[in-house]
């Protein structure tokens, strides 16, 4: 009687919350597919047309070139994050000294919003006041890094934000896997005189390939919805040159009164995270299903 009880109170308790999560979550994504089938413009039409508006959306020059940006960006974030937290993590398994003041150094990029982090490197990264203006400060006046306001590299300022930002995280993921390698192994192959660069490349990093995994899907979603980063950056511009699709999303249903398009931008989106997400989980359920 009483664990009836307990279980009917644990219910109650959490029914409100999944409540909220059925309707404004899942609800909205319902609601965001049907509008991008109908010919919704400033507000919501429920007049069912097709895919009229994901036609017209391939045919926008600045979706292709948000969609490739996302590719270019997306992929450069990912891999650089990935080498670099990988040899962060590495160098810290090395039990030095001073390593929790490392790892909180590396860390506390994390702790700060995209917004901050894109309005520190915009003053950085500007040729008139920050990087460019310092080095010709010291004597290099031909020294030219003008990547913000040059519309073939603006994408790449917001890779190295985004690295910046993020690269500690992926540190932190590593150095956790790293610390539950069993040290046996380790200890056994170094007496087999194996060097230690290739103890790490043939036995340990081969051992946390699950954290690459976890790693790699996280770093996508964030690449996805890059939004704040862009906003704080580069503006999307020059012009639209540095868009990514969540920029030309908001652009579309906020700006120019098409809810469609940005409705059928927002789902195109969604089903590029659930094509991450999906053989994620897959492979989890499957791998608990063998253990």
């Amino acid at each position: 009687m009483q664990s009836s009880l307990r279980s009917s109170l644990s219910r109650i308790v959490v029914a409100p919350t999944f409540l909220l999560v059925l309707v404004f979550v899942y609800g909205f994504i319902l609601w965001t597919a049907y509008v991008s089938f109908t010919g919704s413009k400033m507000l919501p039409s429920y007049e069912w047309v097709g895919i009229d508006s994901y036609v017209r959306l391939w045919q926008f020059e600045r979706w292709h070139v948000a969609i490739t940006n996302l590719f270019i960006f997306g992929s450069l974030f990912i891999v650089i994050c990935l080498a670099l937290g990988c040899l962060l993590a590495v160098m810290l398994d090395q039990k030095i000294r001073v390593e929790g003041t490392l790892r909180t150094i590396y860390l506390y990029p994390m702790a700060l919003s995209f917004i901050v982090t894109g309005t520190a490197w915009k003053w950085l990264l500007n040729p008139g006041t920050g990087l460019q203006a310092f080095v010709r400060d010291l004597g290099f006046p031909e020294f030219t890094f003008d990547w913000l306001i040059n519309e073939q590299f603006a994408v790449y300022t917001l890779v190295i934000a985004a690295v910046w930002q993020s690269s500690g995280f992926v540190m932190a993921l590593f150095l956790a896997a790293l610390r539950g390698v069993d040290q046996e192994i380790i200890k056994a192959a170094y007496l087999d005189g194996a060097s230690l660069p290739r103890i790490y490349w043939g036995i340990v990093i081969p051992s946390i390939r699950p954290v690459f995994l976890s790693a790699i899907v996280i770093l996508a979603h964030l690449a996805v919805k890059s939004f704040d980063l862009v906003v704080a950056l580069t503006g999307g511009g020059p012009g639209f040159a540095s868009d990514l699709p969540a920029n030309f999303m908001y652009e579309m249903a906020f700006r120019r009164n098409q809810i469609n398009i940005g409705a059928a931008s927002a789902v195109m989106m969604l089903c590029t995270v659930m094509a991450i997400i999906v053989p994620y989980l897959y492979s989890e359920l499957r791998g608990a299903k063998r253990g």
